[in-house]
C-alpha cells in the first residue's frame, strides 16, 4: 500500500511517517503569491506581491498585510480565507491578553498561540490544515526591544528568521536574500532589499498598487503599513 492510500486522511500517518494533507497544504502555500520578511537591527519589514489575475479588481480593497496589535503584523502566502480566520483569532488572543495584563501581547507569545491553533487543525477529525504560511513581524518585549521575524507553517511549526520568503518564488527570493542580507542592516536598507527581492521574480511591472509593505521600528515599537505614496518613494530610490 503506497502513500496515496493515506492522502485523504489528516489524522493517520502514512507508512513513511508523513501526514500528506499537511504536504498538500504546503503546496497551496507554494502556489500563492510571494511574501518575504527581513529582520534589521532596528526593525522588521514584511512585503508581499498582491498582483491579481484581473485588472477589474479594486486593489484598494485587497489587503494581505494585517496589523494584529500595536507592535506586530502578519503577512501570508496561500489561501486568503484561511488567513482571515487566523488574523481574527490572533487579534482576539491579543485583545484578551491586553485586557488581562494591561500591556500588548509580546510577538513571541502571539506566534506561539497562533502556531498552536494551526497545530490543532493537524490532529482533529473533520477539519483540514490551514493552507497558509505566515510571516510575523514584531518587537520583542525584552529590555533591548529586539526586532523579531517569525515564520509559521501549516503544521504549526514556527521558526525565527533573519530573512526569509514564502510563496511561489520563495527559492529564488531566499537565494537573493542570502546574498544581500547583512547582520548590521538598518531598517531603511531592509526596505530597499525587500523591494529588490520582490522585483527579482515579479511578473510584469511592479508598482505601488500591486505590492504591500509593512514595517515595525525599534524606535516607537509600532507596526504600520506603508501608504502607496511611501512605497512609490522607495521604488523610485531602488530603480
Amino acid at each position: 500500500m503506497g502513500d496515496s492510500a493515506y492522502s485523504f486522511s489528516l489524522t493517520t500517518f502514512s507508512r513513511t511517517g508523513k501526514l500528506l494533507q499537511i504536504e498538500y497544504a504546503l503546496n497551496a502555500v507554494a502556489n500563492g503569491r510571494t511574501s518575504l520578511g527581513i529582520c534589521a537591527k532596528d526593525g522588521v519589514v514584511i512585503a508581499t506581491d498582491k498582483k491579481l489575475s484581473s485588472s477589474l479588481v479594486d486593489l484598494d480593497q485587497v489587503s494581505k498585510i494585517q496589523k494584529i496589535n500595536e507592535g506586530s503584523g502578519f503577512v501570508y502566502s496561500g489561501l486568503g480565507p484561511d488567513y482571515r480566520v487566523l488574523v481574527r483569532k490572533a487579534r482576539k488572543s491579543a485583545q484578551s491578553y491586553h485586557l488581562q495584563y494591561r500591556e500588548h501581547k509580546p510577538v513571541s507569545q502571539l506566534v506561539k498561540s497562533t502556531a498552536s491553533v494551526m497545530q490543532e487543525y493537524t490532529q482533529s477529525g473533520g477539519v483540514r490544515p490551514f493552507g497558509v504560511s505566515l510571516l510575523v513581524a514584531g518587537i520583542d518585549a525584552d529590555a533591548n526591544k529586539t526586532p523579531r521575524l517569525y515564520q509559521v507553517d501549516p503544521s504549526g511549526a514556527y521558526f525565527a528568521w533573519k530573512a526569509t520568503a514564502v510563496g511561489k518564488n520563495y527559492i529564488n527570493a531566499k537565494n537573493f536574500l542570502e546574498k544581500r542580507y547583512q547582520d548590521d542592516m538598518e531598517l531603511e536598507d531592509a526596505i530597499h532589499t525587500a523591494l529588490l527581492t520582490l522585483r527579482e521574480g515579479f511578473e510584469g511591472e511592479m508598482t505601488k498598487d500591486n505590492i504591500e509593505v509593512g514595517i515595525v521600528s525599534q524606535t516607537d515599537g509600532k507596526f504600520r503599513v506603508l501608504t502607496p505614496d511611501q512605497i512609490q518613494d522607495y521604488l523610485d530610490e531602488t530603480s
